[in-house]
């Protein structure tokens, strides 16, 4: 594939639904994520469901490492956060992959955004690779390919486990369990015997990973998957 351009996809949610807890994007995943992909030779173009603002998890910030406290010092880098591209206005046809980051913000914004679904039909139908990681596989529950099928019926995926909605105490306030909801639509989910920590699976161009220690594994597959069409 010639073109070396990818999608990272983030929220604009800010809270848990109504409840005024606040979440948003994690941003450690989408840093992990940009600056591998960067390295290997690829652009990124971030969008939102609305547009504009990303907001951040605060818990995601206070946990920053290195790279994550290098990139929130980026001026260009976190102005982007705040404009993001919305989904409607988005040519899937520049793009080799989309990729949806978590934060528990997706979960309201991903599941029911038209827009992003058409995107991500139209570049995997375009033999480019859908992906996420974490929260993020919120995005691939709805997507319908052409011919009527769900993307994730019958694929091998993973994403952020109940296991590790207890463990961030945040069980009772989200409005379903991703493991379940994937395993509804067919999904073959599989996870770590060992809560929050990496693994990531690819199946054919469905490239996903776990939880926020994933990115580094989940990126990696992805860029190995990209060399490979």
């Amino acid at each position: 594939m010639t073109m070396r351009r990818i999608l990272a996809v983030a929220t604009n949610q800010a809270t848990y639904g109504t409840n005024p807890h606040r979440t948003g994007l994690w941003i450690g995943e989408l840093v992990h994520f940009h600056a591998r992909v960067r390295q290997a030779g690829f652009e990124v173009d971030l969008v939102s469901p609305a547009g504009g603002q990303v907001p951040l998890d605060p818990r995601s910030t206070g946990w920053a490492d290195k790279l994550v406290r290098e990139y929130m010092t980026d001026r260009a880098f976190m102005s982007s956060l705040d404009r993001t591209t919305k989904a409607a206005d988005i040519d899937p046809a520049r793009y080799a992959a989309i990729f949806y980051t978590g934060g528990h913000g997706v979960m309201w914004d991903f599941p029911s955004n038209a827009a992003l679904q058409q995107v991500a039909r139209e570049i995997y139908e375009n033999g480019g690779v859908v992906s996420s990681v974490c929260h993020g596989a919120c995005g691939l529950l709805n997507i319908t390919l052409s011919d009527g099928s769900l993307l994730v019926d019958g694929r091998t995926v993973t994403g952020f486990s109940t296991a590790e909605e207890r463990v961030a105490t945040a069980k009772k306030r989200v409005p379903f369990l991703l493991e379940d909801e994937l395993r509804k639509r067919g999904a073959h989910y599989v996870r770590n015997t060992i809560p929050m920590t990496p693994f990531a699976t690819a199946d054919g161009r469905l490239v996903t990973g776990q939880n926020p220690y994933s990115t580094k594994a989940v990126t990696a597959k992805i860029i190995e998957t990209l060399h490979h069409l």
